[in-house]
């Protein structure tokens, strides 16, 4: 989806702006949009969607809540901590409407095609997909709010045209049950891996293996899944990897991430960047300020929100919609761009420990909050210690732990059902007995 804000008048809370909305899909929902399409969509544009049949939540609800509308304010009661797909995207909706945001105000079925910058002013060219009709739009601001989970980053490696068996990327995986009996081998060391890995031995695959370029996950894992260095080569079925071994599989499934893709915005202005915490030429992770070679500026105009890598979701996107809308408004001003510039370049890289990664981001959430006066509380640190250490304890189980919500203090049922044994991830299916 591509966000773009037009000024159109000044009142004493600051200036008063028309909001105009672009979303390619046909309803909104982002990623929350499942589809058993891979590929492109009805109209030849490319499949956004990265979620699949049975996914539940890798966190808990509770690191994800959102202060002012929480779980229980949505489902009238606890629920618990680690709901499927279709009971986040609910929540999610109701939170819109309970800010009053209507379908209505949302263009969907509109794919932006290119912008123009220049006088100031941003020309936004977009295509309706259902007519084909092509228009032209002026903006004073703008945001790109696309995400980066959606243009598949796929590797080769030598030999892998030879593979006889099923090749994809996770972004196409859309089934564990198309995988019972094989043998499956995940590429990548991350969140998809270990997540596809494990539903595919949930729903009766032989086995999975996990191979990672750098350093190995290291989790509790089920009997039917081990670790291996980086695979080297491909040769038929069977696959060589950095420390000598090799195996046969049924199934190469890359999980090797995603592209940060904005091929509509001009070159100078496009966010160019790896997947990671404090993206290049953005001021407080969202305004745009050229100041690596081969951009240039837009007047503090350009706005990138959701480009970072994510251990808070829900909130940070919150609290950086509350901070693009304060400077678009008038509530609140930045530094001159030279104190923006010397602020990004001491920006740094958290590493890999996870306590470092939490306090960064926490931190980060914080500083956006202190810049507009907000006073609510986001430090979700206590969770996701939490979420972390059972995940290291037991990675089979460490969904079927509950957690206390920071703002009713109440804490989460626990399921029925161990998650290893939930095979209905519907709304109705999941939740039934806890909304009777």
């Amino acid at each position: 989806k591509q966000w773009y804000q037009r000024r159109v008048a000044i009142t004493a809370g600051g200036e008063a702006v028309e909001v105009t909305c672009f979303e390619k899909q046909h309803k909104t929902g982002g990623l929350w949009n499942l589809t058993w399409r891979t590929g492109v969509d009805e109209h030849g544009e490319p499949v956004h969607c990265s979620q699949y049949r049975d996914l539940f939540a890798n966190a808990p609800k509770e690191q994800l809540e959102l202060p002012d509308y929480t779980f229980n304010d949505h489902y009238g009661k606890p629920i618990p901590s680690y709901p499927p797909r279709e009971v986040i995207e609910d929540y999610i909706r109701g939170y819109w409407k309970f800010h009053g945001v209507r379908d209505e105000d949302v263009s969907t079925g509109h794919c932006v095609r290119s912008v123009r910058y220049e006088g100031g002013i941003f020309t936004v060219t977009v295509v309706q997909l259902k007519t084909g009709q092509t228009f032209e739009q002026e903006f004073d601001r703008l945001i790109v709010a696309t995400g980066h989970f959606s243009v598949p980053n796929v590797p080769t490696f030598p030999g892998v045209e030879t593979f006889n068996g099923r090749v994809l990327h996770s972004h196409d995986f859309r089934n564990a049950r198309e995988f019972s009996g094989q043998r499956i081998l995940c590429v990548g060391g991350g969140y998809s891996a270990e997540d596809i890995a494990l539903q595919c031995v949930k729903f009766g695959a032989a086995h999975a293996t996990i191979s990672y370029r750098s350093h190995a996950i290291g989790f509790k894992w089920p009997e039917q899944i081990n670790e291996v260095p980086l695979m080297l080569k491909v040769e038929d079925k069977t696959c060589y990897f950095s420390d000598g071994t090799s195996a046969e599989y049924d199934a190469i499934i890359f999980c090797t991430g995603y592209l940060l893709h904005y091929p509509f915005m001009p070159s100078e202005l496009t966010l160019k960047a790896r997947n990671c915490f404090y993206p290049p030429n953005l001021y407080r992770g969202l305004q745009w300020f050229g100041t690596t070679e081969g951009t240039k500026d837009a007047g503090g105009q350009l706005f990138y929100m959701g480009m970072q890598n994510q251990l808070y979701t829900f909130p940070m996107f919150m609290i950086q919609g509350l901070w693009v809308a304060h400077v678009i408004k008038g509530l609140h001003t930045p530094p001159d761009r030279e104190e923006c510039a010397l602020d990004m370049e001491k920006a740094s890289e958290p590493g890999l420990n996870m306590d470092d990664i939490i306090a960064s981001q926490t931190g980060y959430l914080k500083q956006l909050g202190a810049d507009i006066g907000y006073t609510g509380d986001l430090d979700q640190t206590e969770a996701m210690e939490g979420w972390h250490q059972s995940r290291q304890e037991d990675f089979l189980t460490y969904r079927n732990q509950s957690f206390v919500s920071k703002y009713t203090k109440e804490k989460s049922p626990v399921h029925s059902l161990p998650w290893v044994e939930c095979f209905d991830d519907s709304l109705k299916g999941y939740l039934g007995s806890y909304l009777a």
